[in-house]
């Protein structure tokens, strides 16, 4: 599709051009440049046998939440029963995840992430053990394991006969997941290790037969020397010395189990190590990393669900002679809903297909989804509670529950205050990275590298070198490849990366390596991150929609309004060393001593 202001310039020459590489577009983000070729066309694209088991499993997943869990008894009771989970075990719920072989359902990310999304849309307590056990509590024999473990702990886990749970966190370690003090020290016929230490707030921990471990152990470095290094174990409860302490009293999820485990001389088998020894924080952050999309697909179902509920609210609800549909200020309430629905909706299976079709350069993005997944469901279910007015404050409502519920989204699997920080100081790091790349270029004299940054920055188009069809590379211009009636929407996108750019570079300049402890400017800058991805995610979605579809005309005003409001928010945040108004933060300090 061609856009009517085309100003992308492509040539041909003999040479490359090649900085340093990367697939994903928030990385490319922080150098200025939208990478979208795993953005347009978007990527999710089921096949018709892909459909057809969904087709048979969301229907058995809607009757079992219709006739036998009762998320309100689960909440009352603070569990849910091993006879309510077996009825999900019957039709394939805990299995979804592992390949035919092992006795799984062997489906993809995308048909996991719907699956999800109709838990979170019914009850969020049972999205959380599902999701400790698949999306996170086994996941490492997914991508660690050997075939002989898989054959050993898959079928058992998929068929829901034994339950699996992640355990990282320590009372002195939270989101520093290195400080952890849990030790595992080498037999000295090296045929196990013995593990102890204690876990805190384990979801699935007092159910679970199995256990993903982490643990400091010692690694004999190149000099000799040794160190400590967290690796990752395999554990199984009748190893010996693995004992659970009583059910944590929670704000919400107060029917999924939560609890310490402690090991005490635990014996595990050298072969149940995950991964390579000293590897563990490596394998901690791949599992976190492949199962972050989990919590987008809950938070999305609980979204609709929200949204459903107080639509059928204002549209039968009458005040002052009116629906309260007909009031301006409710339908801009609506209208927000929707919008940050659609948007959480668009990177949720954004990052699912691209996960799919193999994409490994996903981390940026997945966390950025969890973030705008576990906000946006906060912000629309408050929103939900405040138009249902003094009835949504009703235990029998059934919003406070999944308010009480949805609180804790922000906090595990990385809070999100965090993911900001890391989401930011990686993408900064990439770019410090091709900032030194561009340097040696220069200093060597590459006129093309030197010539193509150039072009950049002062005409805002690339020099894309190419051989064969110069097509196939669609530049930095978002316009190119948005359908027509978004081409506006996508200028405004356009703008906001090319600003984007220009402050990553004046914080490097300006802080270098004290970059780090500007967070002020970080946070500020990761929130336009989010908005920027967002964005893009919500023009693909739309383009798509709108390019196959006759009854999709009016799915485009969604981005025009999340584009007007959220490009202008990433503008000024990102502007003047990335916050304009960063003078009235200066005073803080102060004020906190």
């Amino acid at each position: 599709m061609e856009s009517e202001f085309g100003n992308e310039f492509l040539c041909k020459f003999p040479i490359t051009y090649s900085l340093i590489e990367s697939e994903s577009f928030v990385k490319k983000l922080f150098i200025g440049q939208s990478d979208v070729k795993n953005i347009f066309p978007y990527p999710l694209n089921l096949s018709d046998e892909q459909k057809e088991l969904l087709g048979v499993l969301l229907p058995s997943t809607e009757k079992f939440f219709t006739e036998i869990n009762n998320p309100v008894e689960n909440d009352e009771k603070a569990e849910i029963s091993m006879e309510v989970l077996k009825h999900f075990a019957d039709f394939g719920g805990f299995g979804v995840l592992v390949p035919e072989k092992y006795g799984g359902a062997g489906m993809c990310n995308t048909q996991m992430a719907r699956f999800g999304e109709q838990i979170g849309a019914n009850d969020l307590a049972f999205g959380v053990i599902m999701g400790a056990h698949q999306s996170i509590g086994y996941k490492g024999i997914l991508l660690y394991g050997d075939d002989k473990m898989k054959q050993k702990y898959l079928p058992d886990l998929a068929a829901g006969k034994r339950f699996a749970c992640f355990c990282l966190t320590e009372p002195s370690s939270g989101s520093d997941a290195n400080s952890i003090r849990t030790r595992a020290e080498k037999t000295p016929d090296g045929k196990y290790y013995i593990i102890n230490g204690a876990k805190i707030w384990i979801s699935n921990g007092g159910i679970a037969d199995i256990f993903t471990v982490f643990a400091q152990t010692q690694i004999e470095t190149a000099d000799g020397k040794t160190k400590d290094r967290i690796s990752a174990f395999l554990v199984e409860k009748n190893f010996g010395g693995v004992t659970c302490g009583l059910p944590e009293k929670k704000m919400g999820i107060k029917g999924s189990n939560t609890t310490s485990v402690y090991f005490e001389n635990t014996k595990v088998p050298a072969e149940n190590l995950i991964g390579r020894e000293g590897e563990g924080f490596k394998v901690a952050m791949n599992i976190l990393n492949n199962g972050r999309f989990s919590i987008p697909a809950a938070c999305t179902g609980a979204m609709k669900t929200c949204i459903i509920k107080t639509i059928q609210h204002v549209t039968t609800r009458s005040q002052f002679g009116r629906k309260l549909i007909e009031f301006g200020n409710v339908k801009e309430q609506i209208v927000d809903m929707i919008v940050r629905h659609y948007a959480t909706e668009s990177v949720l299976y954004l990052l699912s297909s691209n996960m799919d079709r193999g994409v490994t350069d996903y981390q940026l993005e997945a966390a950025i989804g969890k973030i705008m997944a576990s906000e946006n469901a906060w912000i629309v279910c408050d929103k939900a509670i405040q138009l249902h007015g003094g009835m949504g404050y009703m235990k029998e409502c059934g919003l406070e529950r999944i308010m009480r519920d949805l609180r804790v989204f922000r906090l595990f699997e990385g809070a999100n205050d965090v993911l900001r920080l890391y989401i930011v100081l990686s993408g900064m790091q990439f770019a410090g990275k091709h900032f030194q790349y561009l340097k040696k270029q220069m200093k060597s004299g590459a006129i093309s590298a030197i010539f193509s940054e150039f072009a950049r920055r002062f005409f805002g188009f690339d020099i894309i070198f190419l051989e064969g069809d110069l097509r196939t590379n669609i530049g930095t211009d978002i316009a190119i490849v948005v359908h027509p009636l978004l081409i506006d929407s996508a200028k405004q996108v356009n703008t906001a990366i090319k600003e984007y750019g220009k402050a990553v570079e004046r914080l490097l300049i300006t802080h270098r390596r004290n970059i780090i402890d500007r967070q002020y400017e970080l946070i500020r800058m990761a929130d336009a991150a989010v908005d920027i991805f967002s964005m893009t995610a919500v023009l693909a979605r739309c383009t798509m929609a709108l390019n196959g579809k006759t009854n999709a005309d009016d799915e485009h005003k969604i981005p025009v309004l999340l584009c007007e409001q959220a490009s202008l928010i990433a503008i000024i945040s990102v502007q003047n060393n990335a916050v304009m108004t960063l003078s009235k933060f200066r005073t803080l300090p102060g004020i906190n001593d």
